[in-house]
Parts: structure tokens; sequence; C-alpha cells
């Protein structure tokens, strides 16, 4: 990490804290609080980090927030984003040579490709100048923090996961939640749908302990090479190769049959018994949720190695935006190219980040006949990682930039009727909470690609209309309109629920001539003028098999939290919410300086 820490002081980019700060919510919070900041504040690095509760001070330092904005990521991809994606485009398009000169540039072209696969060295890496085995394990030598104040303990953020298939032949590579249970234990929050617990599977068939390898720190793109959505079998690294020509070079770990970068902080290895299963979490996640507690498999410890000068890297999740914003829009960039050979008439595409990605999609596509976007629709959701996504928008080639969200609604919203809508069933992220059941729930696609008329409502001010839905519905705390000077405004309406909000959208039906698309929320914890974390909290809360009412040009959408009200029985999680006197003894102390304005819009 010292090359990183080196490159960010050069460009500006480190804020260092020397301040005495703890492991337990204090350096989450400040980290969470940096990247709400505009263009994601500053890297952090933590020069005096403890453990209060149990009287311990570390050696290494912690940084946070290293990916946390635009221009970070560009330095520490080396590059810019958009010249991976036109190495992936040129050679997915990479044609037969034609003639002598043609076949000599592929030549070097495919020689430089030598450069993008691992290589396995004999010997030692810096990552085990220091080894503790057998009985001198202790994960809690390591400064793994504990984010949120309902966390079910301390988790590991950013760790780099190896795994290998049952016979050895694949290997790979991804970043899963890793709870610390004791000082030799470790929760795998490997999700059904992640390419590790199809090895798992695997191993649990064949009755037999899977080996895994965790690795922390070295060169940033390592974790960011474990996020990438890379077809099952395929191994992440080399993304790295291919975005810094150079392989990526190995070391095998002491006690697992893995190989590891060479270069990385710290490796934890060990077993996994596919007979075990342990309660894991409940954990505050990047949905701004708490994801609840749930049985999955267990590793035990059997080495940890690190350098003797070490940083320990880490994330916070939580409610949007986050450091994943920033990845997330690296990783959407460069996989753009691949996407298309599933869409070819793909033109573009985004994933709002307080959408939560997963939750949103917006695409525009060059539509050549009737149907086509639907057709789109069925693709994005049969395609890898994209099959995750709840609700997609497709425009067509003439729409505005996607990133340009006023615009870009109003262009939709000039065009869109309640036939647009295509609401289906598929799989979901096993962070999902809204569904009915887990895994499996209601998807919304809308067709934005055909211009059709739509007629105007009758406008009336928010106070007049508060007045008149409030005799309908006495449960109505406040609205607001945004989108106005469309076709279809969006009324979003705050209720203090007792009964469901499909009877509150029957009860506005004497009001459909001033009304066209309805969005309910709770009062509590909603600013129903804030737009931002509106869309964070309705694309999180609504299940669109459930949760979508139709009647004539009025579409209800609800985006309350679900109860047996709602026939809903599942367990409802809270929010992430910061630990208010954590927040004022940084205060304080002068090392909070968040300003309250950031802190009240993004609900913090």
């Amino acid at each position: 990490m010292k090359k990183t820490i080196n490159l960010l002081k050069q460009n500006s980019e480190l804020t260092i804290i020397e301040d005495e700060l703890d492991i337990y919510l204090e350096i989450p919070h400040l980290a969470y609080a940096e990247v709400k900041k505009k263009d994601g504040g500053k890297a952090l690095l933590f020069t005096n980090v403890i453990d209060k509760k149990n009287g311990k001070k570390f050696d290494e330092n912690v940084l946070m927030n290293v990916f946390g904005s635009y221009k970070r990521c560009e330095l520490l991809f080396g590059r810019t984003i958009e010249s991976v994606a036109e190495e992936i485009t040129k050679l997915l398009h990479m044609k037969p040579p034609a003639g002598f000169f043609d076949k000599l540039s592929m030549a070097s072209e495919l020689f430089a490709l030598k450069n993008i696969f691992p290589k396995r060295l004999k010997g030692r890496g810096a990552c085990q100048q220091v080894k503790y085995l057998e009985d001198k394990v202790d994960l809690y030598k390591l400064p793994v923090l504990t984010t949120w104040e309902q966390d079910g303990g301390p988790f590991i953020t950013m760790g780099q996961v190896y795994t290998q298939s049952l016979d050895g032949e694949m290997v790979n590579l991804g970043m899963y939640r890793l709870q610390v249970y004791d000082k030799n234990h470790l929760g795998m929050h490997w999700q059904i749908h992640k390419d590790s617990s199809h090895f798992f599977d695997q191993y649990q068939k064949a009755n037999k302990k899977m080996p895994v390898s965790i690795a922390i720190g070295g060169n940033p793109l390592y974790t960011w090479c474990a996020t990438a959505p890379l077809p099952y079998g395929v191994n992440e690294l080399l993304m790295y190769g291919l975005i810094t020509k150079t392989p990526a070079e190995l070391v095998k770990s002491l006690t697992t049959p893995l190989y590891i970068p060479k270069d990385v902080d710290y490796v934890i290895e060990g077993w996994v018994d596919v007979n075990e299963l342990k309660i894991e979490g409940p954990f505050g996640d990047h949905t701004g949720y708490y994801t609840l507690e749930e049985a999955y498999p267990v590793m035990e410890v059997s080495a940890i190695t690190m350098k003797k000068r070490r940083t320990y890297l880490a994330t916070v999740v939580g409610k949007p935006p986050l450091e994943d914003k920033y990845m997330g829009w690296a990783t959407g960039k460069i996989f753009f190219p691949l996407l298309k050979t599933t869409v070819p008439d793909l033109l573009d595409y985004h994933m709002p980040e307080n959408a939560g990605f997963h939750n949103l999609i917006l695409a525009k596509m060059q539509p050549l006949y009737k149907g086509h976007a639907k057709q789109f629709m069925h693709a994005f959701w049969g395609a890898g990682q994209m099959s995750f996504v709840k609700h997609a928008i497709f425009v067509d080639e003439k729409a505005p930039k996607l990133e340009n969200y006023e615009v870009f609604a109003t262009y939709v919203l000039d065009r869109f009727t309640p036939k647009s809508m295509f609401i289906t069933e598929g799989i979901l992220d096993a962070l999902d909470h809204s569904s009915p059941e887990t895994l499996v729930g209601g998807k919304l696609g809308i067709d934005a690609t055909a211009a059709n008329v739509v007629e105007a409502p009758e406008l009336l001010g928010d106070a007049q209309l508060l007045e008149r839905v409030q005799s309908l519905i006495p449960d109505v705390v406040d609205l607001h309109q945004f989108m106005r000077r469309t076709n279809n405004p969006i009324t979003v309406i705050a209720v203090e629920k007792n009964k469901s909000a499909q009877e509150y959208f029957e009860a506005l039906l004497p009001l459909s001539l001033h009304l066209r698309i309805v969005v309910f929320v709770d009062n509590a914890k909603n600013d129903v003028r804030n737009s931002y974390m509106t869309i964070w909290r309705v694309t999180n809360n609504m299940d669109a098999q459930r949760d979508i009412f139709v009647a004539g040009l009025m579409v209800g959408v609800d985006g309350t939290n679900k109860t047996k009200i709602d026939g809903f029985t599942r367990r409802w999680p809270d929010d992430v919410d910061c630990t208010a006197s954590v927040v004022d003894s940084l205060k304080e102390r002068k090392i909070w300086n968040l300003d309250d304005a950031i802190y009240k819009k993004y609900q913090l």
C-alpha cells in the first residue's frame, strides 16, 4: 500500500488523521461522512488506531475511501477508464488479418496479451514476512472495523477471497462480507448466486473441506478485480494484467493450495467445513439497510501472514453515496463492451448510485421493431449480474444523456403511459428485503422508446392538493409534486400508515384529474422534498408485482415499509443510521467536519 499512499499524497488526494480513533464505530463514521462530501472527499489514512474496548493500540495504519472519487479511480488504474473499455472492445472485435502488416500488428497485440495472465512464483512473498500459525493465529491482531451499532460484530469489508473448484481447474477472486466470530473463525457471506458458493457446493457434495485464502491490501486493483463481473470460471486477476500490462505475481499460501499476490498486506488462510453453518449478521449493508441474521459457512483460520510494514485497507457501507459509486462507475464503463455482446443494439447504460445499483438501471438502445425494448428487458434479466436488476427504464437513441437526471426524467415522463410498464418476476439479490420471499420477486421494465401522446393533468399547488388529499385520506401528513412541467408529474405522499397503500391509492381516484404518478412513503424518516433519498427508499422498498397499482392514467407506487397490513410476513430490517453519541463525540474533538446540510440531505 506504500506506493498507493505516496501516489495519493502526490496528487493531494489523501488526508492523514493522527487523532486517536477507535475501530468500533469512530473510524467508519468518519469515512462514511467523508465520501458524502463534494467529489467524494479525500482518501483517509488513520495513523493512531486503537481498540478501546480491549485496550489495544495497533501498529498499522488504516486506509479508507481509496476509490472514493473519479479522479482517484483513474489514478489507481494508471490510465483512463475509457481506454480500458476501448481495449476490451478491440479484443472482442479482433478479425483475422488480411495482409502481412495486419499480421504483424495482430502478432504484436497478441504478444502483449501474454502479460495479462497471472504468474506463479517460487518461494515466498512480502505478504509472508510475518507468520502466525496454529495456536498463534489471532484475528484480533488486525484492526477489523465494526461499522454500525447493530452489526453482529467486526467484519472485513475489502477482503480479496481466493477460492478454487474441487478439481483445482478453476479459480475465483471475489469480495464477500467476512464476520470475525473469534480469534480463528470467519463467517463467509458468499451468497447463493456467487461463484465461491458454486465451488462450495462441489466440496459439499464430495464432503471435503474447502480451502480459502483471503488477502487484504496490496495494489488496490486487486480489490477492484474482486468485484469484476466476469463470467463463471474466468480468473478475475486477468483484469489486473489487462489494465496494468504486467502479470499479477502470485505466491503459494502456507497452509492452503491457493495462490495470492505476493505484495498484499495481509493473508488469512483457512478451511471451510462444508457441514458447519453459523448465524452471520446482522450487518448494515450497501443497500442502506441492515441485512438480517442468516446461516452461512464458517472458515477455520489456519494461518495469518502479513508484511512487516503494512496498511489495513477498508471501506464503509450504508446509505448512498458510497465508495462503491465510483468503483461501480469504473465497472460499468469497462464491462459495457461485454454486455453489448448479449444486446448488440445497446447504446449506453447507467446505474444510479442512489438506487443501490441493482435496484435501477437506465438504458439507451436502438429500437428496431415493435417489442424490441421488452426483448432487451428479458436479455438484461438473463445476463449475469444484470439478472439482479429490479427496475429498468429503456429509452431510444434520441434520449438525452442518462446521467443528466432531470432532463432524462422529463424525456421519459412526457411519453410514459401505464401501458409502458412491463411487470414480471425473476431472481433478486440475496440482500433484497422487499419481496414476499427471499431471492425471487417482482421486476419492473418501462419502455420509453416510443413517443406516446399523453394528456397532462390539471395541476394544483402543493398546499391545495394536500388539503384535498387529506380530506380523502386523514393519514396523509405531507406531499410534494416533482416534475410538474411534464405530462406525468410525480406526487410523493407521506403517510402515517394504518392501511395498505393500495387502499390509499383507491381513495385518491376522485382526484384523478390532478394526479398521474403517486408514490407513497412513510412519514417517519422520509422527506418528501428530497428526491435523491426518496429514490433510494422507494427502489429498495418496492416489489413491482405487489406495489404498483393502475387506474386509468394514474399509477400508484408503494414505497412504504411493509408490515402485516400488507400481508408481509418476513422481518423488515432497520435503516443504517449513524450513532448520534459517536458523531457528537467526534464533533467535540474537532474531528467531524461534515456540513449539517449534507448530513441532513443524505439522512445519515
